[in-house]
């Protein structure tokens, strides 16, 4: 027993030394092969004038999650709202953007029917199941089916970060689709990523490597960083580190007006609204409230932006 004991222990210990040192994914990472790094002043020339990217945001399927892991209850707003934990109703969305010229991108990936059907066979891991509840899942539309009613082909997937209910789609995305990531997204080092970079990997598998933005500081400090993703001024890829280390927010420039797609740097319209950072699903609450706070500064500064959040319309 006292053996068995000792060597649990020590395989405790192992684990904890391991856990520092794991990774959001394996997968292959390289530079992109487009856009060019811009500025908050060349985006904020743009936003009062009409864009030419067609924008749906699609749910993909209903969820719900605990209020604590959505919204940081610790927060001083929080507080004085009364908020407890409970179930909160989310949904899981896949952003069709249609480009005149470049053709047609996901922004997230939804979800796939493989995976709503059998997500151990699409490369869920028994514990990912479980710890995500994916049993309270209720599939609206496939990635399948989003990727079907696009006028072309897929051209590429801009990913908001790479938590598994935003790569869940990828079992329904062909083989030779480029996939862009915001910059140490998958390389960042955290201590849960044990639990989930083998269900990451099996989901990416088999993909085009993942390309990174090349985000540089922003020169008038507003933000920290942006692509012009097009080079045209239409798509924007903003850096907001803390929910995760590379979470990559999007401003697109649609004929109806420019449209803010948050990620989830802010999970939840009530944290949007009282600028409450996510809760215990974010990595740095710190690094996660100062970009949520940029964001709102720049929507602040130009009201004519319309906010989608990371799960709530």
């Amino acid at each position: 027993m006292k053996a068995n004991s000792a060597l649990a222990l020590a395989l405790g210990l192992a684990l904890l030394l391991l856990l520092p040192g794991c990774s959001t994914t394996n997968h292959a990472v390289g530079a992109p092969a487009i856009g060019k790094p811009s500025s908050s002043a060349a985006l904020e020339k743009l936003l009062m004038q009409p864009g030419p990217v067609e924008l749906e945001s699609v749910n993909s399927a209903d969820w719900s999650g605990p209020l604590a892991g959505l919204v940081n209850l610790r927060n001083p707003a929080a507080v004085e709202a009364g908020l407890n934990n409970r179930e909160e109703p989310i949904q899981v969305y896949a952003h069709v953007l249609k480009h005149p010229q470049r053709g047609n991108f996901l922004v997230d990936t939804g979800i796939a029917q493989k995976l709503h059907d059998n997500p151990r066979e699409a490369g869920m891991s028994w514990l990912m199941v479980k710890v995500a509840r994916l049993d309270r899942l209720t599939l609206k539309k496939s990635t399948a089916a989003i990727v079907r009613d696009l006028p072309g082909k897929l051209s590429g997937i801009f990913f908001t970060h790479l938590h598994f209910d935003h790569i869940t789609g990828m079992p329904d995305i062909a083989n030779d689709v480029p996939l862009y990531i915001g910059r140490t997204e998958a390389s960042d080092k955290y201590w849960l990523n044990v639990f989930v970079q083998g269900s990451a990997d099996r989901l990416l598998a088999n993909k085009p490597q993942l390309q990174e933005w090349d985000f540089q500081p922003d020169p008038q400090a507003r933000l920290e960083g942006l692509m012009d993703v097009f080079e045209d001024g239409s798509v924007f890829a903003i850096s907001v580190p803390g929910h995760t280390a590379g979470s990559t927010a999007y401003l697109v420039r649609t004929p109806q007006g420019p449209v803010l797609l948050t990620g989830d740097t802010s999970h939840t319209r009530w944290g949007w609204d009282n600028s409450v950072e996510p809760g215990a699903f974010t990595h740095n609450q710190e690094r996660n409230r100062k970009s949520l706070l940029q964001l709102k500064d720049l929507v602040k500064r130009y009201p004519n932006i319309t906010v989608r959040v990371g799960h709530q319309p």
